[in-house]
């Protein structure tokens, strides 16, 4: 019999109560350290005192009211976003995946509104993920993602990760916008190199091509920048941005140039709950947290510390792990056994991770762990191997 909770997860038998920082506590009273926060998602931890008050505080006041209205708290956030990024506007999502769908709409309606219909084609990559939605999938291109949700949705052509000749190969007069992960997150922590962003830039310059980068888990403080895309120092066109960005309330977003958006005009999208009091409150007191140079600096700072203890234990336990991959607090062991079983076994020892593609666990903390949250990562981490050496 099928349970009431539809089983599209293969769920790990553990119940959280609570949590705190970078600790959850299990029902049963077990502290687990937290390396998963949500998947990228809860950026300040649990039960952040600054997201508990804002939340709190719109919750007295006013949930929802629909974007029939104007939103005060809405536009807060979106002004903290313009001054911090590229961006001139901001349409608020529930979640990555439908900013996912937003960012496609908007990338194809800016060609037809400049009589160009035919530019549909989007430029993805292997091992991508832009979420589950029909686009999202169609998008990624994986068997994995796309089987049995036939026809897709047309219109993108899928190339090797990182390869930048191929990109121009493949750009032709059909060609809308190139869709790209900064780091790619399901597809095993594999960043792209600042190099070939920069020549992505340089092509959709040359060409007229929009660029648009999903920024849905490496965003908001993730790598050590407001958006991974600035190590590389250029700027994209449109910008999908969720997870950490609501610290663990639902909230994504489409950040835009003026003239990317310049097609979506009244009725053209829209969002029954997306930029709610709620979610835009909570927003917006990540916003003030994790933008700052202090806090930034400091994810840099921990980013070197727990990177430093991974490479010592690469080394040491070269049966269990290969490398370290990644950027600041986004970052990948890749196993020896299959991930899955190194996730399993630090269950056991009380520590989270996020298994990924290519044989990588994720280790994607809470921005602000401490260190010494990180010392005792490095503890678990190590009794793991040491379980799965001896086994």
């Amino acid at each position: 019999m099928i349970s009431s909770v539809l089983p599209t997860y293969n769920r790990a038998p553990l119940s959280f109560e609570k949590g705190e920082g970078a600790w959850l506590i299990e029902a049963d009273g077990r502290r687990f350290l937290d390396l998963g926060a949500g998947i990228a998602v809860s950026a300040l931890g649990h039960a952040h005192p600054s997201l508990v008050a804002a939340l709190t505080a719109q919750a007295q006041s006013l949930w929802h009211v629909s974007n029939l209205y104007e939103i005060p708290q809405q536009t807060a956030l979106a002004d903290a976003l313009v001054e911090a990024t590229f961006a001139d506007t901001v349409f608020f999502t529930n979640s990555g995946t439908e900013a996912c769908e937003l960012a496609v709409k908007m990338a194809r309606k800016y060609w037809f509104d400049k009589d160009q219909p035919e530019r549909v084609e989007i430029l993805t990559f292997e091992g991508s993920f832009h979420g589950r939605s029909a686009a999202g999938i169609a998008a990624a291109g994986s068997e994995k993602m796309t089987k049995g949700f036939g026809p897709l949705v047309a219109g993108f052509t899928h190339l090797p990760f990182g390869d930048v000749q191929a990109v121009k190969d493949a750009i032709n007069p059909n060609t809308a916008a190139i869709l790209v992960e900064p780091v790619q997150g399901e597809g095993g922590i594999r960043p792209l190199a600042d190099a070939d962003l920069k020549a992505l830039r340089e092509i959709c310059d040359e060409t007229g091509v929009l660029l648009v980068l999903d920024e849905v888990q490496c965003g908001m403080g993730r790598t050590g920048r407001l958006f991974a895309h600035e190590w590389a120092g250029i700027a994209p066109d449109i910008m999908m941005v969720a997870k950490g960005i609501g610290g663990g309330f639902p909230l994504g977003a489409v950040l835009a140039t003026e003239d990317a958006a310049s097609g979506m005009t009244a009725g053209t999208h829209g969002s029954t709950y997306g930029g709610n009091p709620l979610a835009c409150a909570v927003g917006h007191a990540v916003m003030k947290e994790v933008s700052t140079p202090e806090f930034l600096s400091e994810v840099n700072r921990k980013a070197g510390l727990l990177r430093q203890g991974l490479e010592r234990l690469v080394a040491s336990y070269p049966d269990v792990f290969e490398e370290v991959r990644g950027s600041g607090l986004m970052l990948g062991l890749k196993c020896v056994p299959p991930c899955g079983d190194v996730v399993a076994a630090g269950y056991k020892n009380e520590v989270i991770t996020v298994p990924a593609a290519d044989n990588v666990i994720r280790l994607l903390p809470p921005l602000n762990l401490t260190d010494e949250d990180i010392a005792e990562a490095l503890v678990r981490i190590e009794a793991t191997a040491k379980s799965i050496t001896n086994a």
